[in-house]
């Protein structure tokens, strides 16, 4: 047994000599021969651990980390190695606790002082960073949207075209905060909701670009007429258009004052305008950006009398 941790020790030294020259694998090697012959040597655990972080082997220098912890409880660089592999996988509030560890071992280790402050400030970045994450993940359209069914039930007298119309303007909607969270803008256009027997497909796409439409009052308003023409040859039951609020430069609705002014006339987002023969919705989508990331707010419902963004497309009919 002495003879063996005599050759267990020489090992240990020929590793070291191959970290500290970069060979980090051979360096690993020696240690693993060493670790068979003395298996119960923590500090040959640590160094295989430092050994296999720097080849980015992070799963075998945690087990490594741990088994030196398991080794020697008291000894602080088993945490530390623990905190640097917790490091290297982002994982900011574990590695923190180890390292929080290690100076409770060695209170005069400054390297753990100062992975601790920083670390603790990457781990409120990574958190926050995840909760406007969940945010973008979470917003629930359906519920903010459950009135518009109940609104459109009672105005068609008809519960399942209701829900078609309803799940509609959601999926629209939800498509474009996708698209909004994922490139920052969409593209203006009007997605009409066509009659499965009617409408002939092959000559009217579900989708018309309308860019071209808010550069002046006269692009408006040639574009209404064919957009009125479009809901009637292709059969469409309702439309919804949405809009970046940034190519608007007619009709900018946000720059009303008194009864036409809205409280989120500064933000940046996009318009969602619900067209149909009986109802007609606008809501206003706020973008904000959170570290670095762009984060879509909950609908805002805007009076469509005061902020259309464009006029009746579909002729008026009264109510079932």
């Amino acid at each position: 047994m002495a003879d063996g941790g005599g050759r267990a020790a020489a090992l240990k030294d020929q590793g070291n000599e191959q970290f500290k020259s970069g060979s980090y694998l051979k360096a690993a090697a020696l240690y693993t021969q060493a670790i068979k012959l003395d298996p119960d040597n923590a500090a040959l655990y640590s160094n295989r651990a430092a050994a296999f972080l720097h080849l980015v082997k992070l799963n075998k220098a945690l087990a490594d980390a741990e088994t030196t912890i398991k080794l020697k409880p008291q000894w602080e660089k088993g945490y530390f190695r623990k905190g640097c592999v917790l490091e290297a996988m982002e994982q900011y509030e574990e590695a923190v606790s180890a390292f929080q560890i290690a100076s409770q071992h060695n209170p005069q280790n400054t390297e753990v002082s100062r992975k601790i402050k920083r670390l603790t400030q990457l781990a409120r970045e990574q958190k926050r960073a995840g909760d406007v994450e969940n945010m973008r993940s979470n917003i629930d359209l359906g519920k903010n949207l459950g009135s518009l069914k109940t609104e459109l039930a009672a105005k068609y007298g008809d519960a399942e075209l209701a829900q078609n119309i309803s799940s509609f303007v959601i999926n629209v909607m939800e498509s474009a905060v996708k698209v909004w969270h994922d490139t920052g803008k969409v593209d203006p256009r009007v997605n009409f909701l066509l009659d499965d027997q009617k409408t002939d497909t092959e000559k009217y796409a579900p989708v018309v670009n309308i860019e071209k439409a808010f550069e002046s009052p006269d692009t408006h308003g040639s574009c209404i007429p064919y957009l009125r023409q479009y809901t009637v040859e292709s059969y469409s039951k309702a439309a919804c258009m949405v809009a970046p609020k940034g190519i608007i430069s007619y009709p900018q609705v946000w720059k009303g004052t008194g009864s036409r002014k809205w409280k989120l006339d500064q933000s940046d987002g996009f318009f969602v305008q619900f067209e149909s023969p009986i109802l007609r919705k606008i809501w206003f989508v706020p973008s904000t950006t959170e570290k670095e990331r762009t984060l879509c707010r909950s609908p805002e419902p805007l009076d469509i009398t005061i902020h259309e963004i464009l006029p009746r497309i579909f002729k008026e009919t009264e109510a079932a």
